[in-house]
């Protein structure tokens, strides 16, 4: 069997969420590293999607399950798993991935949202695999002197969001 690392991927590691301020706005940022190398992935995604990245990563308890464990929980019910997520493509600027679920019926490919198939990672512990395009790209942005590559370099060298439960 050919593994994905042999036909143009890279297995890839969530290393932190960051929270970047751009002006009045505060960008978040999903950084993603290749272990035992020197590759980095950043994309950009949304405020929700970066909070509930940073509370699964540090593993934190809600009384009722949040919409990513609500997701996990539901494929696991119908006897099925998340093989693999894949960092595959670029649609519209933005970077897609596929979600490989294996069940009673075989594998199916899902396309997802990058944030989304990220946070359905880390809840059932599936590889990340980013394709040698997306991780280029991402090299490409983070170039010269543009805004958005000054945003991504800060956002690579800055702190991890830290999310914490107010309990009364």
């Amino acid at each position: 069997m050919t593994a994905m690392t042999d036909v143009g991927f890279v297995r890839m590691r969530i290393s932190k969420v960051v929270g970047v301020r751009d002006g009045d706005r505060v960008c978040e940022f999903v950084v993603l590293d290749e272990p035992g190398g020197d590759r980095h992935l950043l994309i950009q995604i949304g405020q929700a999607e970066a909070f509930a990245l940073a509370a699964n990563l540090a593993e934190m308890e809600w009384g009722r399950p949040m919409t990513y464990q609500f997701m996990a929980q539901l494929v696991r019910s119908l006897s099925g798993r998340i093989r693999e997520v894949r960092l595959d493509g670029l649609v519209a600027g933005a970077y897609a991935a596929t979600v490989e679920v294996e069940g009673p019926r075989g594998v199916e490919l899902v396309d997802a949202r990058s944030s989304d198939a990220l946070n359905l990672a880390v809840l059932t512990a599936a590889p990340i695999l980013a394709a040698l395009e997306v991780l280029g790209d991402s090299d490409r942005r983070q170039e010269g002197d543009s805004a958005e590559a000054v945003l991504m370099r800060r956002a690579l060298a800055a702190r991890p969001m830290t999310i914490a439960r107010l309990d009364p």
